[in-house]
């Protein structure tokens, strides 16, 4: 299992604005979360890759703040996201995505025209997506986190060849938004998640 900490010393380091990938991370790998049904979700957990009725042909997002996939699946409680997976990649395959990642919606800073940007997307395999960051109740706050689209052969190599663990997290998710909700935020622990250093890759991606 993960590494964690009460979420209120975690918060109390964070930024509160801006945009920051947040994430538990070590020297080599990083964790990224995902959500799925149980078909799916326990495939992965069983094998330590996603297979079985996992699909290939679209796109798959992954998400390294933790409270982002809390809010996204509703503390493993909305339908087909009844699984949580914490996916263990390679900290150079993630970097890879960030170097690779065209931003889902159009900014004027780094592109000549809407078009430009759109044959971008075309060509690109990797999505990025900055949206608000959320508190544990699901309250959006000013601080921007990422989540990550990935297809084709992007997500072929992160289904199988990236991957050094998956932790069915699910147990730990559910017992942590019922101490949510007996006893706030003050009671809750979570994955210990630090911003991400992202020196070196492309800054379209990240700034």
């Amino acid at each position: 299992m993960l590494a964690t900490e009460p979420y209120v010393a975690q918060a109390a380091r964070w930024p509160q604005n801006g945009r920051h990938v947040l994430a538990h991370y070590d020297d080599d790998s990083i964790v990224v979360y995902q959500a799925y049904r149980a078909s799916i979700g326990n495939y992965a957990a069983a094998h330590g890759h996603f297979g079985g009725e996992f699909s290939l042909d679209r796109m798959s997002w992954v998400k390294p703040n933790f409270l982002w996939m809390m809010y996204r699946c509703g503390w493993a409680t909305k339908p087909d996201q009844e699984v949580v997976l914490a996916v263990r990649i390679t900290r150079v395959a993630f970097d890879s995505l960030l170097a690779q990642a065209v931003p889902s919606s159009f900014d004027p800073r780094h592109y000549a025209d809407n078009d430009a940007w759109k044959a971008d997307v075309a060509a690109s395999n990797v999505r990025l997506q900055w949206d608000p960051d959320h508190d544990p109740h699901g309250r959006p706050l000013e601080r921007r986190a990422v989540q990550l689209g990935l297809r084709g052969p992007v997500l072929a190599s992160y289904a199988r060849d990236w991957i050094r663990g998956i932790d069915d997290i699910t147990p730990f998710v559910r017992e942590q938004h019922e101490v949510l909700r007996k006893g706030g935020t003050a009671a809750l622990t979570m994955p210990t998640e630090r911003v991400y250093p992202i020196t070196g890759v492309n800054k379209l991606a990240v700034d």
